[in-house]
């Protein structure tokens, strides 16, 4: 196997909700890999710790502000970064949010939530990003996060589901339109990984119980266990892999009726 398959050197990778989780574990990932890293969020401080992290790790990063939000935000942020580091030529559209409840307890105001954080901001970001690789004539690569549940559904999560179902059908609209520019678009969908935000609940003996019963490895990803397929679909291993989905769920998808 070609040992610079996966490498990263000469790219500019922009990472949104990169202050914790499994944005964070992107960043490094992307680090490593060898491009240079704009942490982008709206915890400023949490950057400060990871960019920090990453140099002296022998990285490179800079951390920029940003709202996914609000379009002016967004803009202001893909602004610093090409004056730390040049056009952005990779994305990962990771920032979003969960209001777990049963449908009949939505409303507008939860719709609004989950809805313009998961769906129209991963659109804002991916359009900002998009334009300006488009207008720099780069080649680029942009990584939608979705989850399975864009690609499934679950009870008690109808406004998250029916989000992430959006951004992989945008997604693949995007892929469809962008290759003639030489910009590869494609969405990850992970599973159940634990990270800082559910790791009470799956600590939990409800949680437990619902890993013994739903996963069928019977247990949570690691975050390592995204790295590669991170690196599939942002770096040239994956130069003709566009429009896809990618489940990484252990198999979670594909459970017996």
């Amino acid at each position: 196997m070609n040992p610079t398959l996966f490498d990263m050197n000469g790219r500019v990778a922009l990472v949104t909700g990169a202050s914790s989780g499994l944005g964070a574990h992107f960043a490094r990932v992307l680090a490593d890999a060898g491009a240079r890293v704009v942490a982008a969020a709206r915890r400023t401080e949490r950057l400060r710790e990871l960019v920090d992290g990453i140099r002296q790790a022998g990285g490179e990063a800079v951390a920029v502000t940003m709202d996914v939000t609000d379009g002016d935000s967004v803009k202001a942020g893909f602004d610093a970064a090409e004056q730390a580091f040049g056009t952005v030529d990779v994305v990962i559209n990771n920032a979003g949010v969960a209001d777990a409840r049963l449908f009949l307890t939505t409303d507008e105001e939860s719709w609004d939530f989950v809805v313009d954080t998961n769906l129209k901001a991963a659109w804002r970001v991916a359009h900002e990003g998009a334009a300006r690789m488009v207008e720099a004539k780069l080649p680029g690569s942009i990584v939608n996060v979705a989850s399975m549940l864009g690609l499934g559904v679950q009870v008690g999560q109808s406004l998250y589901a029916t989000s992430k179902a959006g951004v992989v059908q945008l997604t693949k609209s995007m892929a469809l339109e962008l290759m003639r520019y030489d910009i590869r678009v494609n969405a990850l969908c992970p599973g159940y990984f634990e990270t800082e935000m559910n790791r009470d609940y799956f600590a939990s003996e409800k949680g437990q119980a619902y890993i013994r019963s739903s996963i069928p490895s019977r247990r949570l990803g690691q975050l390592p266990e995204l790295s590669g397929p991170l690196l599939l679909l942002a770096s040239g291993a994956g130069s003709f892999v566009n429009g896809v989905a990618l489940p990484v769920d252990g198999g979670h998808l594909v459970h017996s009726l």
